[in-house]
């Protein structure tokens, strides 16, 4: 899937992540993701490996793969 555009001008994207499997794997992650400028908001799912994320702008997904590294897991790329 590639990030889209909705009609509010939020952009909408979900990437695949490795290796989380409990809420402490979705919060570490949720609370790197949103601290990339323009990220609205974040919702990952350790069960399906998929992390929603929602900005203002379309974010890079260099930026993406190091917050998801600093929370100590892997971008597999997007969903």
């Amino acid at each position: 899937m590639t990030a889209q555009t909705d009609t509010t001008g939020s952009v909408t994207a979900v990437y695949k992540v490795s290796g989380m499997s409990c809420g402490h794997c979705e919060g570490a992650v949720s609370g790197e993701i949103s601290e990339i400028d323009g990220v609205d908001s974040v919702k990952a799912v350790a069960s399906s490996g998929e992390v929603t994320v929602i900005s203002s702008v379309p974010l890079d997904e260099e930026a993406v793969r190091a917050a998801v590294d600093e929370a100590g897991f892997e971008l597999v790329g997007k969903a």
